[in-house]
């Protein structure tokens, strides 16, 4: 039977059986190394089989949700068109409240630019250049900067609508060149899509306050 080692007389030992204690103590700690790994790694395992479990069950509810709120709004908008005799086809904003609960459907056009908007950027790169050559601040120039951070592209590499828009502003600040840039931009403009969303609410019966109730658990 082997012997426990704590209960070992290290200074007994021969320098062979030091060597074999000394194996058996790292091959323990790997051996316990190991278990804690493997036991973390089927807890993290659980924990992720239950995570996605619910997440994509969830994701189906609220995509159902989505679609049938979307084929309920549309009929109710044709019959409050119908009954408020609107006769225009577009889609409309408007807010419905009932007792302690509001429904807000926002409808808005995502606007954007077609490829004009690209050259009259190239344009404007180019301008701005020149531009910032013959000032006495050079790069420094306010006006400069802040023109070269409005075109700015996102993520996916567009420019910004706001941004732009917000070029058409500085159109006093500069010469007949940067005017006809800006029309450019502004021939550009297009609406990519109409968009519709959705916000709830419901009123706190106390104080009357409305709050917003958010379907995405990381806005709570």
């Amino acid at each position: 039977m082997e012997q426990n080692i704590s209960q070992v007389d290290i200074k007994s030992l021969s320098k062979e059986q030091r060597a074999e204690l000394l194996a058996r103590l790292q091959q323990e700690e790997k051996d316990d190394r190991i278990a804690r790994r493997d036991a973390y790694e089927a807890l993290r395992g659980e924990f992720m089989h239950a995570v996605r479990g619910k997440a994509e069950a969830l994701t189906e509810d609220v995509t159902g949700f989505k679609k049938w709120l979307e084929g309920e709004t549309d009929s109710f908008t044709a019959v409050m068109k119908e009954y408020g005799q609107v006769k225009s086809g577009e889609q409309m904003s408007y807010t419905i409240v009932d007792g302690d609960f509001k429904l807000e459907v926002k409808s808005n056009k995502v606007k954007g630019f077609d490829e004009r908007a690209d050259m009259a950027a190239e344009r404007l790169i180019d301008y701005l250049k020149r531009y910032m050559q013959r000032s006495d601040k050079g790069a420094d120039d306010p006006m400069y900067q802040m023109a070269m951070t409005l075109l700015e592209r996102n993520k996916m590499g567009d420019l910004d609508y706001k941004s732009i828009s917000k070029l058409y502003e500085l159109e006093d600040k500069f010469d007949g060149e940067y005017a006809d840039i800006m029309r450019l931009f502004k021939e550009a403009n297009v609406v990519q899509r109409n968009a519709r969303n959705f916000y709830f609410w419901k009123r706190n019966l106390e104080n009357g306050v409305w709050t917003r109730i958010e379907p995405s658990f990381c806005r709570l």
